[in-house]
């Protein structure tokens, strides 16, 4: 019994080869190097080190900043979620023409298309150090994440529904109301709980740079070198997003109950 042979398959072949060269071009003109990762290694030991053991004799500071970042991704998630919904029903190609939805999916890759940390920088600018930069970052970030999930699952959804409703006369809202949202709620509370625990990381990114949060307590502690209140601080931020996966779980499994 004779075997066949499978001709080769050469862009394939030619597509990893340039990704190989590619690999280590990028390599040798980013300086690394196996002995400057093994120095780091040694650096990082000692870096540990010091964190140890955890200092949470602050301990007021340190709920303070949690508190602070708490209120801004829960805020923040709030407003993203009530911009993300008229925006997303604008973007679906199954319910708007294309001169609405092109607008629509504009705002949403603008939104998406930048770090939540550079917004900061931008709206600290703006309005000032403090929180109310961190809740526009952040809930631009929402709008672009949000938006776009949404307006995938409103184009998923079956349109008989939808027909059903408008051939009784019914408006634009009663359609939304009462053919789309049925249809998405589900997924809706799913992406929007994700979202609000993204927003619980990023909040204690945007604080480096003064948009609020914990992030500040950090960068303030770095600044010092005081490195047993930065470990006291950065296991107060896991126990936060800790906690706060296991509520977005819930309330997950409650709206699919």
């Amino acid at each position: 019994m004779s075997l066949a042979v499978r001709p080769a398959n050469w862009p394939s072949r030619l597509a990893w080869a340039g990704f190989a060269l590619y690999l280590a071009y990028a390599l040798s003109h980013l300086d690394f190097t196996p002995a400057r990762f093994i120095a780091g290694l040694e650096f990082g030991q000692k870096f540990v080190a010091k964190l140890f053991p955890p200092d949470f004799h602050r301990w007021e500071l340190l709920v303070k900043g949690l508190k602070e970042s708490l209120e801004m991704a829960i805020l923040a998630s709030a407003l993203g979620l009530l911009v993300s919904l008229p925006v997303s029903l604008l973007g679906a190609r199954n319910l708007m023409p294309a001169w609405v939805t092109w607008p629509a999916r504009l705002v949403m890759v603008v939104c998406r298309s930048f770090h939540p940390v550079i917004v900061a920088i931008v709206f600290v600018k703006a309005v000032g150090f403090g929180a109310l930069a961190g809740i526009l970052a952040l809930t631009i970030a929402s709008v672009g994440f949000l938006g776009k999930l949404f307006t995938e699952a409103i184009e998923e959804i079956s349109l008989k529904q939808v027909e059903a409703i408008r051939a009784t006369g019914a408006p634009f809202m009663s359609v939304v109301g009462f053919g789309v949202l049925p249809q998405v709620f589900a997924r809706f509370i799913g992406f929007a709980s994700y979202e609000l625990d993204a927003n619980l990381r990023n909040s204690t990114l945007v604080g480096i740079v003064g948009a609020g949060g914990i992030g500040g307590t950090l960068f303030s502690a770095f600044q010092r070198f005081d490195y047993d209140f930065v470990c006291a601080i950065i296991l107060s931020i896991i126990v936060m997003i800790i906690v706060g996966e296991v509520l977005t779980n819930t309330v997950k499994r409650v709206f699919r109950a």
